[in-house]
């Protein structure tokens, strides 16, 4: 399975020690339940794109300190190229802004929220349960870091799962096509990190219990393996 990967940001170089670049953190995370994944890796954000659509067999969209909505050249050529994803039958799983790029791309609604940002643990009830979420569980947790969401989801979109702070957490549009607002590659330092660096957009009690969220447990690989089967089945 070749997977490209659809860089929209990078880590800082100061926090790289934690986990890596983005081009780290997936690999690292798919390693665990897909381990004969080959990953491409396209600087999307430095206008680095693939030939076309049938240049992998999936392909999964990172989050960014950008905005969907930015006015940037690369942007809308990111828009372009997630049509044309659809439009060519190959998979695509949107991480963060990839998600709301989906959701943007296709038709959707993306904005900052009126909760501001959601950072640390958030508890996901599913909504909608689909043949390829195996294991299947009611409910899941991960680690989010964000403050832009989809608020108005494209058309033909399933929403699959919702927190109490974001209603449209993780949606599908046909076969294809998959978001989650979550971010299933981070290290909870990465995420710890995020907060620290951001405390004075995000706010001293915002952070300090997203920190203390850390302490529980989160289901990545669970949700890896739903990505897994999503691409595949």
């Amino acid at each position: 399975m070749k997977v490209g990967l659809l860089e929209c940001d990078h880590v800082r170089e100061e926090l790289l020690q934690i986990g890596g670049d983005y081009n780290q953190m997936f690999p690292s995370l798919f390693s665990k339940v897909a381990p004969d994944w080959e990953f491409e890796f396209y600087d999307v954000c430095n206008n680095i794109f693939p030939g076309s659509a049938n240049a992998c067999d999936v392909y999964i969209c990172t989050g960014s300190k950008s905005s969907v909505y930015d006015d940037e050249p690369w942007i809308a050529r990111l828009k372009e190229f997630v049509r044309e994803i659809q439009h060519s039958g190959k998979a695509y799983v949107g991480v963060c802004f990839g998600h709301q790029m989906l959701g943007e791309a296709l038709g959707g609604k993306v904005r900052k929220s009126e909760v501001g940002w959601c950072v640390g643990v958030h508890h996901f009830e599913t909504i909608k349960f689909q043949n390829w979420m195996m294991p299947a569980r009611s409910s899941f947790d991960l680690l989010m870091m964000c403050q832009d969401q989809v608020v108005e989801l494209p058309e033909g979109a399933v929403l699959l799962a919702e927190t109490s702070d974001c209603p449209f957490a993780m949606f599908q549009v046909g076969d294809n096509m998959l978001g989650i607002q979550a971010h299933p590659e981070f290290p909870k330092a990465y995420d710890q990190a995020l907060m620290e660096l951001r405390v004075e957009r995000i706010g001293n009690a915002k952070v300090d219990l997203g920190i203390a969220s850390l302490e529980l447990p989160t289901h990545e690989i669970i949700v890896a393996e739903w990505i897994k089967n999503f691409v595949t089945l």
